[in-house]
């Protein structure tokens, strides 16, 4: 009985394995047939050979789960100029593929719809053709849909309300049509971008009750209808322009509805009620109208294909996809694991030139460890739309900072540093880094994440997004292009500063003491509630000396700098203190450039020298002197005459106290 147990035990186990190689070779199977596909040239996916391990690292851009069954295929930004195979079809536990910025051709093939696992598909930017197949609503597990920049027809199939998951769905540059029916039932919908094709027929009021929604493109279609007042709440993330047919309360640039029930009709509609029976020129105006309705088409064609001719240009121009290196397009298998765990996205090696990779595997060679969340070098491009001049939001002599829209609709700015501008010392570098993602406090914005890349030689920090800008921007106003911001909000924008400060001031537990070196009304964003927050905490514990000492310039030459950091070459709290006085002056008088004759107006509470008069006397008198009197003991010459951060916010909740 023990030689027969040992003989079936030997055969049970000879079976499973040579069952795991029959898997193993089909997915290798498969990925030939892919690749065949994807590069007939074969000039790309040299690294796929038929004799290779593809969860051994050899194949560029595959990653596999824990399970050794391939997980991901990362190949955006290659100039593969085949198309996309049936074949990926028996790729079974495949969560993201991700085949953007390409030049890839014909349909998106039916059997795609059999990855019941894929939560990423990313086709955009390429030149597929024909329609979204109907198939897609068996894709249960799928959030993010981007098929944007193609020359993709044809209407939405019903059958994309199956899709429950969805989070981001970007349709936008293509030539679709049809009414956008159906999209209400996607309640997880975070982001939706329908801009530039042909749709057509009544706005569906529904897409306004989806829960997340926080990003909503429609502009450049044909739609008609009402667009419901509760999507004002998305301010600028909404977009309808080039909509003629478009009515509604409250958006600029809508027409007002007449109040024919819920179906409501633009009021430009009715023209036989002004048309005089005998003589009426409605006929007469019809060849005009379709003649500007042509020039508009055409207009609108034309934008079209000039943006699709820039985003390839700059993917040319710019080198997209520095996983052209094949040590940047593979994952160690721990890092495989981790992906697949998360289902997240493509893969991409986070690290530095030779000798200096602070983010390999989360550690560091002294044992420290990374406590900041991490993106890949893909999220990063995908957000930024391949770093497009267009979400470029500033730009300083070290780094440049641009908008974003991670995978699933969160607005972000992210700010790319080269590593020459970085410290050269790991130790300092990842220290600094922990201590930047510690700082969590009401009034400094947040960050989210990082990334850093050997091919760009870059690394990335992404931030919360700040919708309302700078500060500086609500300075010398005169134009009327923005708001003016009124005597409370400036009060508590005041307040709201002060506390940022103090927060960093404050070494509580294993958070030391901060000093930010550098505050300025450049560097105080504003929230969608008119909230203030500190940007750049803690970014010179990232940077070399001599960046540091060079973006000192401008604030020096702002009157920022405080004056014994001439004699001493240090940064206290004082200076920081300094700093905040000039702040408050700026804040009180809408202006950036102080003058001593406004010092002396704040001094004898002279107000119509120094309170902005933009405010028309709104303001109360005894605030503005107390203020006044704050910013001129800040503004000090002797650091020892200056309040700490922490008595001038006594100061501040004393006065409301009594003020109440």
């Amino acid at each position: 009985m023990g030689l027969a147990r040992l003989l079936l035990v030997g055969f049970v186990l000879l079976a499973l394995g040579s069952r795991a190689l029959v898997c193993g070779n089909a997915e290798l199977e498969a990925l030939m047939e892919i690749k065949a596909s994807l590069d007939p040239e074969n000039k790309v996916l040299t690294s796929w050979t038929s004799n290779g391990d593809p969860c051994g690292g050899s194949f560029d851009g595959v990653a596999c789960n824990e399970h050794q069954k391939v997980a991901t295929i990362s190949l955006q930004g290659k100039r593969l100029s085949g198309k996309v195979p049936p074949a990926v079809a028996q790729l079974k536990c495949l969560s993201g593929l991700y085949l953007h910025y390409n030049s890839l051709t014909g349909e998106i093939p039916r059997e795609i719809s059999s990855l019941t696992e894929l939560t990423d598909l990313y086709l955009d930017v390429n030149n597929l053709t024909g329609s979204i197949p109907s198939e897609i609503g068996s894709m249960a597990s799928l959030e993010v849909l981007q098929l944007c920049c193609n020359q993709l027809n044809g209407t939405i199939p019903l059958q994309i309300k199956s899709l429950k998951k969805l989070s981001v769905l970007a349709l936008q540059h293509n030539n679709f049509s049809g009414e956008i029916i159906g999209l209400a039932n996607l309640q997880s919908l975070k982001s939706l971008d329908l801009a530039f094709n042909r749709f057509s027929g009544t706005f569906p009021v529904e897409i306004a009750k989806i829960p997340q929604l926080q990003t909503l493109d429609v502009q450049n279609n044909s739609l008609s209808g009402f667009v419901p007042p509760a999507l004002k709440n998305l301010g600028e993330r909404f977009n309808y322009q080039n909509n003629p047919g478009l009515c509604g309360s409250g958006f600029h640039s809508l027409r007002n509805c007449n109040n024919f029930g819920q179906n409501l009709i633009p009021k430009t509609a009715d023209v036989k009620k002004h048309c005089n029976q005998s003589h009426c020129s409605e006929p007469s105006k019809l060849p005009q109208a379709a003649l500007v309705a042509g020039i508009v088409s055409v207009t609108v064609t034309l934008v079209g294909a000039g943006l699709i001719t820039f985003y390839r240009y700059r993917r040319g121009k710019q080198k997209i996809g520095s996983t052209a290196d094949a040590s940047d397009g593979r994952l160690s298998t721990d890092q495989s694991k981790d992906l697949y765990s998360r289902s997240a996205s493509p893969l991409v090696c986070l690290e530095y030139s030779s000798g200096w990779d602070p983010l390999d595997d989360g550690r560091c060679g002294n044992g420290l460890s990374l406590q900041a969340p991490r993106y890949t070098l893909e999220e990063v491009e995908s957000a930024t739309q391949y770093f497009s001049e267009v979400n470029l939001l500033g730009r300083s002599t070290f780094s440049s900072v641009y908008k974003g829209i991670l995978r699933d609709g969160t607005l972000v700015a992210i700010r790319s540093i080269n590593v020459t501008s970085c410290k050269s010392e790991e130790v300092d570098f990842v220290n600094g880094l922990n201590l930047v993602t510690s700082l969590r406090h009401e009034n400094l914005i947040r960050l989210r994440g990082v990334c850093c890349s050997k091919g760009r030689g870059e690394c990335f920090l992404a931030y919360d997004f700040a919708p309302k800008g700078t500060l500086s921007q609500y300075l010398d106003l005169e134009d009327g292009s923005i708001q003016v911001l009124d005597w409370s909000t400036r009060v508590s924008i005041i307040k709201g500063i002060a506390e940022g400060i103090g927060y960093l001031h404050n070494g509580e537990g294993s958070k030391p003491a901060v000093v930010h070196q550098n505050i300025s009304v450049e560097k105080i964003l504003i929230d969608q509630q008119l909230n203030p927050l500190i940007m750049d905490s803690g970014l010179p514990k990232l940077l070399a000396d001599d960046v540091i000492y060079s973006a000192l310039k401008t604030s020096a030459a702002m009157g920022y700098m405080a004056p014994e950091y001439i004699t001493t070459g240090r940064f206290t709290e004082k200076s920081d203190v300094f700093a905040f006085g000039v702040i408050i002056f700026q804040i009180l008088s809408g202006k950036r450039l102080l003058s001593s004759s406004m010092r002396s107006a704040a001094e004898c509470c002279s107000f119509e020298n120094f309170i902005d008069s933009n405010l028309k006397g709104n303001f109360t008198e005894p605030e503005a002197a107390i203020l006044g009197k704050i910013a001129l003991r800040c503004t000090s010459e002797l650091p020892d005459n200056r309040p700490t951060i922490f008595r001038v916010i006594e100061e501040l909740n004393d006065w409301s106290v009594k003020r109440q």
